[in-house]
């Protein structure tokens, strides 16, 4: 491998790479110097946390807003470092969420993030509908709330190490079956977006600045709490924490500045607000629920006095969700087995113990949609029917089953996409879809959205036969049961996607989780991306950093000594030494690195890039026309694109051809500068070249999926700006990422098994 200059480049081994260093570490690349070496104080934010860290501030102790980049808990939709204040200070903005995208009026239009958001509120409206349509709780695995009591005494047996209390739940009937969507289909209008008046958002301005909050957060306050906000925030100030991006800390802040003396660490309303709040938390980092002591934990840390009372709270006044899911009966020694008599032999008192099942905590929203994930996937698998379909083992395996999982890199996706043509070529109505716009695929987010694809029947059903989905691996649990949810009884779903991969950016891990349940067929490819940057990568995935023969330059390495030369020799690459090597433009090469803060995170790194690329005042909201951004049009969906123009709508973008508009009050929130991204942002997209950066402070925040994503995202050229030395190899062979807590795949293993045992 040589550097893009001609140079001999260190080998791909760290310690090699600080063997040679001192040779041309600090000498820049033939080309032009950056006469701005953009340096931070911040060090960039881990992509992963411990599921319920949380600030150990007492209630009754002044606590100022911490750093933005400490609070960020994920990258993916580049909200995670923006929280409200408290006491009159403001952080960059708030956080992206449902509420996010509301503005202090009825807009005229819905823009395209509107919809999205306003397609996911309908979706949940339906579940609950569904759900309470079948008269009681959901029993597909789990035990699902149930009366207050018997939840409570769940918890209770369990922290008290006795016999769990079972909640009789009876088996719902099967759902009836849906009618497949007709050939001639409409496109209904988008769900309309809740209106929030502008005298409620006035009278929430009131209630924040007498409790020292930031008034910009008002919008987003009537939009997450209602018309009865302003009351809702009087009566209980620490409703406040409902409002995505705020911590706990300013929760406590604002109660403080609103009830005075009668605001302590006790107080009740305190205590279920913080419960719910941490769920949110966890939901941040990819979780779905946590056990319940998790909570109990979490709840300690942020000077709850009795957090056992804290969680039995919550549950009684509905904030959470209590479940467990069923025990597996063939646990339990059947009379006259070895180890069932008076426990004498060694192997006695193991085989009649039973391993204890935890008892679960979540939000509603996120159990309803696991819930409903699990039965229409178990509806699909019913409802199809079996054809023989010829060509490869793919194919065959979509004719006759209606879920199949489908693995395999970046050259694997040709096969998915083949299926797909050939479906058609059958007279099949198919749709290809993916995270990220590429390959002829529809954004799953417009699909569900209505923006593009199939039109729908009366019922919502998509007019489909067959749907394929690349980048499953990004399939937060939201999406994937709105996507199984639009589909028609009989329809196929082919799910595709690379495991090894960052996971979503939203709570859930709906492809690793049907792997691991194994309820469909798997179907693993066979094509082994090609290249030295294909053997690097795969190498990765395994576990295992080797060194890679590249004599087009192919893969390139550029050591660094900290975060100031690596802010340097990145913009040298980006903008002198990759066009001059390997013709390719600034414009198509993406700069990925760990984390939004710290002095190489990707603020420090646009800063610099925008200097030498595309210098300006920043006339309109810190942008300019022809700068490169990241547009946030829902959570977890990141689109880049080019600034175009602005006018009194807002920010206009050219985003792959396709004209968006950025409304003003959701500039600041919605969109970041683009050449540099994170590893979430980043997934499901390539460029022609990639430059990953990894400072010497960003050891932290690396795992081996960061590493093969973000390595992965470049097609025909790769530099390293490498500063972690033995770190890299140290994370590829260890550096797994923390499992999510979620209950789609046990829920899914005692649905099917409690189908087989019916048989």
């Amino acid at each position: 491998m040589t550097e893009p200059s001609g140079h001999p480049a260190t080998p791909a081994t760290p310690a090699d790479a600080s063997a040679s260093a001192g040779e041309d570490a600090g000498a820049p690349t033939d080309g032009t110097p950056v006469g701005d070496e953009t340096s931070g104080d911040h060090r960039p934010s881990a992509e992963a946390e411990e599921p319920a860290e949380a600030p150990e501030a007492p209630a009754d102790e002044a606590v100022a807003p911490a750093d933005d980049d400490a609070a960020a808990a994920s990258d993916g939709d580049g909200d995670g470092d923006a929280a409200a204040g408290t006491g009159g200070s403001e952080t960059e903005g708030a956080s992206e969420d449902e509420g996010g995208s509301e503005g202090e009026g009825a807009a005229g239009e819905m823009s395209e993030a509107q919809a999205e958001l306003a397609a996911q509120r309908e979706l949940r409206d339906r579940i609950e509908r569904r759900k309470a349509e079948r008269g009681g709780p959901v029993s597909a695995g789990g035990k699902l709330s149930g009366t207050a009591a018997e939840l409570l005494a769940a918890v209770r047996a369990v922290e008290s190490g006795a016999k769990p209390v079972t909640v009789a739940v009876p088996r719902e009937e099967p759902p009836a079956p849906r009618r497949p969507a007709p050939e001639t289909t409409v496109r209904p209008p988008a769900p309309a977006a809740p209106v929030v008046t502008a005298e409620t958002t006035a009278s929430v301005r009131q209630v924040l600045a007498r409790g020292g909050a930031p008034e910009a957060l008002a919008g987003q306050v009537a939009a997450v709490l209602g018309e009865g906000a302003a009351r809702a925030l009087e009566d209980d100030p620490w409703q406040l924490l409902a409002v995505p991006g705020v911590r706990a800390e300013q929760g406590d802040g604002f109660a403080r500045a609103l009830l005075g003396a009668q605001c302590g660490p006790a107080d009740p309303r305190r205590a279920v607000a913080l419960t719910a709040w941490l769920l949110e938390q966890a939901a941040l980092k990819g979780h779905t629920a946590l056990e319940v002591g998790a909570v109990r934990d979490g709840l300690a840390k942020l000077s709850v006095p009795e957090p056992d009372k804290a969680v039995d709270l919550a549950i009684s006044e509905a904030a959470v969700l209590v479940f467990q899911e069923d025990e597996d009966e063939a646990e339990e020694p059947e009379d006259g087995d070895e180890g069932s008599g008076d426990g004498d032999t060694a192997a006695g008192p193991q085989a009649r113990q039973r391993p204890e099942v935890p008892v679960m905590l979540g939000l509603e929203r996120y159990a309803l949609a696991e819930e409903s994930l699990a039965d229409g996937l178990a509806r699909l698998i019913r409802t199809v029917e079996a054809a023989e379909w010829d060509g490869p083992e793919l194919a065959r395996a979509a004719g006759t089953h209606g879920v199949v999982l489908h693995t395999g890199g970046e050259a694997a996706r040709a096969e998915p996409a083949a299926l797909a043509e050939a479906a058609r070529a059958r007279g099949l109505r198919v749709a290809l879809a993916a995270h990220t716009a590429r390959d002829g695929a529809l954004p799953v987010a417009r699909l569900l959205s209505g923006a593009a694809g199939p039109g729908r029947d009366a019922e919502g059903a998509l007019a489909l036969d067959l749907l394929v989905v690349l980048d499953a691996p990004q399939l937060d649990v939201e999406s994937a049961a709105a996507l199984v949810e639009a589909l028609p009884d009989g329809c196929r779903l082919v799910l595709s996607g690379d495991p090894y991969v960052l996971g979503s950016a939203g709570p859930g891990q709906v492809f690793a989780d049907l792997l691991a349940a194994r309820v469909a067929p798997q179907i693993a490819s066979r094509t082994p991306d090609p290249g030295p940057i294909g053997e690097l990568v795969s190498g990765i995935g395994a576990g295992e950093l080797n060194q890679v023969e590249a004599p087009g330059k192919e893969i390139v390495i550029v050591p660094v000594r900290d975060a100031g030369e690596a802010v340097h020799r990145t913009v040298q690459l980006v903008a002198d030494s990759i066009p001059r090597a390997f013709g390719v433009p600034a414009g198509h090469t993406q700069v990925i690195t760990v984390g939004h803060g710290g002095s190489a995170g990707t603020r420090a790194l646009n800063a610099a890039l925008k200097e030498r690329l595309n210098p300006g005042p920043g006339r309109f909201g810190g942008y300019d026309p022809g700068d490169r951004v990241a547009h946030s049009p829902a959570p977890g969906r990141t689109v880049t694109g080019t600034v175009v123009s602005a006018d009194g709508e807002g920010l206009h973008l050219d985003c792959g051809g396709e004209r968006v508009v950025v409304a003003k009050e959701r500039v600041e929130s919605a969109l970041r500068h683009g050449w540099a991204l994170t590893a979430h942002q980043a997934a499901g997209a390539r460029w022609p070249a990639a430059v990953v950066v990894l400072p010497g402070d960003a050891a932290g925040g690396l795992s081996r999926a960061w590493v093969y994503t973000a390595f992965g995202r470049a097609e025909r050229h790769l530099s390293v700006v490498h500063g972690v030395d033995q770190a890299l190899p140290r994370t590829v062979a260890e550096g797994r990422d923390k499992p999510r807590t979620t209950r789609l795949r046990p829920l899914l293993e005692a649905l099917f098994s409690q189908e087989e045992d019916e048989a």
